[in-house]
């Protein structure tokens, strides 16, 4: 008689390494396969797109912005040395700018690294003298900035919020664990000509983390133990939450700045249209616009048969004689 037990051992070995592969992400055995994408469109982003263009372009500088949280990455076991959020915001909000309203609405001037900037100017002048003599600069004057964007990653909570659920029947279980974080941005416009601050606004981005898991352990024999672990998480990226705040904060920042008059939409009835929205929204992204209803084809209805139209029927024969049909009686 065969001996089931004997293989109890290796049908456990089998079932482990079955979850444990469906627990690790296909893209793991596939790195360096998969082609670089375009970053997603978000919804501020797309809100923001959208915008119509001003009736003037803005010129703006942004020097820098900082992180200005001091936080390291949060780590329960061990300190960690890395920054919690992005150092290089800065970028993102020049993106960020540039595609306002399809790269109508800002006229974006680098100066956060402007020492480059004015090295490689300086050598196009110096060859210029040396080796054509001339006097004069061969490159046009630099152009300047009348708003100045100041600001910054302002603050960032971790474990604001943290929970979680389990059940267990038999030795089979499962449990779910999830965790909230938050970060905030602040962006405000300068005057270059009188230093006032013209407009100062905050964005907040709430960041999620789940972590659902599964546990076996079962007595499949007097002196055989199966047990299995399988789960998955899913954090959502902070750099991806940063650019969203930024998004806000941008949005906010032209639909505020219309309001107080500092610039203006090329369409005023546009304008009065996002300020109401806006402000029907909390001050914060409207909702999506809803989609059109597409429009109802019209039922197409049969054509009634004309009065006394002939109904043409085979010929039969009954009787021997041959009755030919046509407008509803025999001949």
């Amino acid at each position: 008689m065969p001996d089931f037990h004997a293989g109890r051992p290796a049908l456990a070995l089998c079932l482990v390494a079955a979850l444990q592969g469906c627990s690790a992400p296909a893209t793991v055995y596939r790195a360096g396969v998969q082609s670089p994408v375009a970053e997603a469109l978000t919804d501020a982003g797309g809100v923001l797109r959208d915008l119509p263009p001003p009736r003037r372009r803005v010129d703006v500088a942004v020097y820098a912005f900082p992180d200005l949280t001091g936080q390291q990455k949060p780590n329960d076991f061990v300190a960690e040395f890395s920054k919690a959020v992005t150092q290089g915001a800065d970028a993102i909000l020049i993106d960020v700018l540039k595609s306002a309203s399809g790269k109508r609405w800002f006229t974006v001037l680098e100066r956060g690294n402007l020492s480059n900037l004015v090295t490689e100017r300086n050598l196009i002048e110096t060859m210029h003298r040396t080796y054509t003599g001339g006097t004069s600069s061969p490159l046009p004057p630099l152009r300047f900035a009348g708003v100045l964007l100041e600001g910054g990653i302002v603050n960032y909570d971790s474990n604001i919020e943290t929970g979680g659920a389990g059940a267990a029947l038999l030795g089979i279980g499962g449990s779910t664990q999830h965790r909230r974080d938050k970060v905030t941005v602040c962006l405000r416009a300068v005057s270059v000509n009188s230093g006032e601050v013209l407009q100062s606004v905050t964005a907040t981005k709430t960041i999620y983390s789940v972590l659902g898991q599964g546990t076996v352990f079962r007595y499949v024999a007097a002196d055989e133990i199966l047990e299995a672990e399988a789960g998955v998480s899913r954090n959502e990226p902070i750099g991806l939450a940063v650019r969203q705040a930024i998004e806000l904060a941008v949005y906010r920042l032209i639909v505020e700045g219309a309001e107080d008059g500092l610039w203006a939409f090329a369409d005023a009835a546009r304008q009065r249209e996002i300020i109401s929205r806006y402000r029907d929204a909390g001050r914060g992204l409207p909702a999506a616009a809803p989609a059109p209803k597409p429009a109802r084809a019209p039922i197409a209805l049969p054509s009634p048969a004309p009065p006394f139209a002939p109904v043409a029927r085979a010929a039969r024969a009954e009787d021997g004689a041959i009755m030919l049909a046509g407008l509803g009686h025999d001949e």
